[in-house]
């Protein structure tokens, strides 16, 4: 049985006796999914069937094909996976809103059921289909461990405040998945298989972003990445993770962000490994607290993605230093290529540019030097966000955001020492990354790859 605490009513409509429909935007895979496994719940109830839609906007917030193929090679992983269970598959092409509810009647749906997502594009969609919907549409938070209401009923200060709410419910939280069950002929709706190429054909995305070779999409190819990381680099997670020439991070981000891989399976696997603890509990704490802090953030705030959305005494500080001079300044061309004079930056952006993803410990200074070398905080964290989310596989989720936002606005960190441009927000140099890492090292090894 699902958690009741998971789920949540967003209109007033009743469930009716027809199909349920599983509406996957955020978490999509078949097993370990809690919307899913809610979905079929419904349908048993009720003596009908589930069936699962995907609702595919051509063109979506600045993704570009590395993105969309990314997505669309794991949906078609997904329509495998449902057919072996018996369980019809659509994928629609428009307004997601517009389609579901369309879709809804066309089927006589008994109820809609979906993927919690803070966004504020998501919840505007959602909100638009529970007004038009004939019947019950909920949302279940199959993204966190903690659902992200239950974890705490307003925006945290930072991981200090959020982490024993989320520790001290986590173990009611982290158990085993029940599996999704093949279905009996419950519905007539018999979808016919899709057809990617005229999906893909629908399309109205920047192909100038190329795909990337180093990470293959799906739930199978999560399944080995994280193998592959407990096996080989998770023991040494602690100590390395901030090194960007030890590749001691999980890679996993991409899967997490599609919904390929749950949070939650991650978790027992990375549990029951025989790494030592403090890697564990390194990793955990990223996977889970700081991760649902993200989510906290983009929930109850929704300038997320604004100047305004920073805390308040870094905006103030922020505000205080607005006209100073800066040492340089660059233009978003020039950031996008890498064409500043600090080596080390340019190699942090030439890595997203080439390889769709970032490392953590780089990500957090490149934000930065954004910051330094921009006309405001408003033209920087535009800057960063368009970057973050053309090349980046895991853009447009709440962790970019609020790293982002951590990076030039200070959220979910404290008031550090006043200096130039900066104001309290903390501020990092490349010293402070020579004494970390090799940066020399790590500047060559982006040259050779481009």
């Amino acid at each position: 049985m699902v958690d009741s605490r998971r789920v949540q009513v967003l209109n007033t409509q009743k469930v009716g006796s027809g199909p349920v429909i599983y509406w996957m935007s955020r978490d999509q895979r078949v097993d370990n999914n809690w919307a899913l496994i809610y979905a079929q719940e419904l349908a048993v109830a009720n003596d009908s069937g589930v069936v699962v839609v995907f609702c595919l906007n051509p063109s979506f917030w600045g993704a570009t094909v590395r993105q969309y193929e990314f997505l669309l090679k794991g949906l078609e992983e997904v329509e495998k996976d449902l057919r072996k269970l018996n369980i019809p598959f659509s994928v629609l092409l428009g307004v997601p809103n517009d389609e579901i509810v369309l879709f809804a009647k066309k089927i006589k749906a008994g109820a809609v059921v979906t993927d919690f997502d803070p966004l504020r594009i998501k919840t505007e969609w959602k909100q638009r289909a529970a007004s038009s919907l004939g019947c019950a549409l909920f949302h279940v938070d199959a993204h966190n461990i903690v659902p992200c209401w239950q974890a705490s009923p307003k925006q945290e200060f930072g991981a200090y405040t959020i982490r024993p709410k989320i520790n001290r419910v986590l173990s009611e939280y982290l158990t085993v998945f029940p599996k999704v069950k093949t279905q009996k002929n419950k519905t007539s709706l018999r979808a016919e298989p899709i057809d990617w190429n005229r999906v893909r054909s629908s399309l109205n995305v920047d192909k100038s972003v190329a795909e990337v070779a180093w990470l293959l999409p799906g739930k199978k190819a999560g399944r080995g990445a994280l193998k592959t990381f407990i096996d080989t680099r998770l023991d040494g997670y602690a100590d390395g993770r901030n090194d960007p020439n030890l590749n001691l991070q999980s890679g996993l981000s991409p899967y997490l962000h599609f919904g390929q891989l749950s949070a939650q399976y991650i978790a027992l696997a990375v549990q029951s490994s025989g790494a030592s603890v403090d890697s564990k509990e390194a990793f955990l704490e990223e996977l889970i607290v700081r991760r649902e802090l993200s989510d906290n953030y983009c929930y109850y705030n929704s300038q997320y993605d604004s100047f305004m959305g920073f805390p308040n005494w870094a905006r103030a500080s922020l505000d205080e230093h607005r006209d100073d001079k800066r040492e340089y300044l660059y233009s978003l061309e020039d950031f996008e290529a890498a064409k500043t004079h600090d080596a080390l930056w340019n190699a942090a952006q030439l890595e997203m540019v080439t390889e769709g993803k970032m490392h953590g410990y780089m990500r957090m200074y490149w934000a930065k030097k954004i910051l330094e070398w921009s006309e405001s905080p408003e033209m920087a964290l535009e800057i960063a966000i368009y970057l973050n989310d053309k090349y980046e596989l895991d853009g447009r989720d709440p962790n970019g955001y609020s790293g982002i936002a951590w990076s030039i606005g200070g959220l979910h960190d404290r008031a550090w020492f006043d200096r130039p441009v900066f104001g309290k927000v903390r501020y990092m140099n490349y010293n402070g990354c020579k004494s970390k890492f090799d940066v020399d090292a790590y500047i060559a090894k982006m040259s050779e790859k481009n």
